[in-house]
């Protein structure tokens, strides 16, 4: 059975996220995406597991189903603000469980270090080894993945407040992780070039904050196998059945290059080194970020790719494409128009972006369309990078002009709950 998952998102109840999130529209999204398996993030939260608890079914396999019988995983994330090695850490970690019952013990026992019902990611002070070890005393086989690795201020490898290697940062208890995730603004060649990351398991979610489908499963795990809690885990612990990850063009991340939003300054990492890492307009600190972590920390050149290694695509959302090729923004009635218009014609987003072929495109939109989804599955789309919290942006045109591009940053900013 091939599976395409997206293993972390958020519930209305995290901070920043649309407040419209519910299972219904969470399914109806996935659905038009093409995903058949969600995370149902936030499984910390006691008010959206109650409705967890009216709205899914368990059948002994550790996936849940809706009411017409989508699939979920229980899924959540916890943010560990701690002292460690006299540094100040800021650690985001994601969580999978089996059942009902596993989520209710995690619950209990958080509820011990503090509390739970002001946001769907709880903040703890605690270490990350102590919340592996914590876990992993209720369930052996509660998964514990560190959260987009790479992203300055909240992640294992952050240049803000993380640690070089995994060793440093779960200590003894790094025997119990076997996956990270790479967020957006890193993908899996650039992680091979750490020797360091061969043993694990590079996975790829959206960490989305609603469901709209230029959020929801913008990267994604597609596997094949028959679909239980236990396969799920086997395939990240072991790769077993895991065929490829789809990823955003990392450039598209909001935190690729150096810099200083305030000052709309973009530096790659030897700019930004001749600067000492200094905004020349405003001479206060850049936001170091993925590509300049991976370049301190990689022991290979560009290009390695390891034996035993999850392949990947790169694509970007279909509606990311139509904004700017439409010269609208995602949100809009234009927008939806044409995205319907395909989507209607065709399977799901991703047949659309993945599978449907330029005849067939073109009976249903514009030639220019279609040829940017097929430049898009073949890696051709130019990405102007995203920094310091800045997504990247899709180039269609030399025409595309520095003015449009910042407002077109400022519209994906003021649009962070969708």
């Amino acid at each position: 059975m091939k599976i395409i998952s997206d293993l972390h998102l958020h519930s209305r109840f995290s901070r920043a996220t649309s407040k419209s999130i519910n299972i219904e529209n969470l399914e109806k999204y996935a659905n038009l995406k093409g995903l058949n398996l969600l995370g149902t993030g936030d499984l910390t939260h006691p008010e959206w597991i109650k409705e967890l608890k009216k709205e899914l079914t368990e059948d002994g396999s550790g996936i849940l189903k809706s009411k017409t019988g989508f699939n979920f995983v229980l899924q959540g994330e916890v943010s560990n603000i701690y002292t460690q090695d006299g540094k100040g850490r800021r650690i985001h970690n994601v969580i999978l469980a089996k059942s009902f019952d596993v989520v209710d013990q995690i619950q209990e026992t958080l509820l011990k270090k503090g509390r739970l019902d002001y946001d769907g990611r709880p903040i703890f002070g605690f270490s990350c080894i102590e919340l592996v070890e914590m876990l992993k005393n209720i369930d052996e086989k509660i998964e514990i993945i560190p959260a987009h690795a790479w992203t300055p201020w909240f992640s294992l490898f952050g240049s803000m407040s993380g640690f070089n290697s995994i060793e440093e940062c779960y200590k003894d208890q790094t025997k119990h992780i076997y996956a990270l995730e790479t967020g957006l603004s890193s993908d899996p060649s650039m992680n091979w070039r750490l020797s360091q990351l061969d043993k694990y398991t590079l996975i790829s979610n959206s960490d989305s904050h609603s469901f709209w489908p230029w959020r929801i499963g913008r990267e994604a795990n597609i596997f094949d196998m028959e679909l239980t809690y236990d396969n799920l885990i086997n395939a990240i612990r072991k790769r077993k059945g895991f065929v490829e990850t789809i990823e955003v063009d990392p450039n598209y991340g909001k935190y690729h290059l150096d810099g200083h939003r305030a000052c709309n300054i973009c530096m790659e990492p030897k700019e930004a080194l001749k600067n000492k890492n200094i905004c020349p307009k405003c001479k206060r600190n850049l936001t170091i970020g993925v590509l300049h972590r991976i370049e301190e920390l990689a022991d290979r050149e560009e290009g390695f790719k390891p034996k035993n290694a999850v392949p990947f695509k790169s694509l970007i959302p279909l509606s990311e494409i139509l904004a700017e090729l439409l010269g609208s923004n995602v949100a809009t009635q234009k927008i939806w128009k044409e995205y319907y218009n395909l989507i209607n014609n065709f399977e799901s987003e991703f047949d659309v972006l993945l599978e449907a072929k330029k005849e067939d495109l073109i009976k249903y939109t514009d030639e220019k369309i279609a040829d940017a989804i097929i430049l898009n599955r073949e890696g051709k789309i130019k990405i102007k990078p995203g920094f310091d919290g800045v997504y990247g942006q899709p180039l269609f045109s030399k025409n595309v002009t520095d003015k449009k591009e910042t407002k077109s940053a400022k519209i994906q900013k003021s649009l962070s709950e969708f």
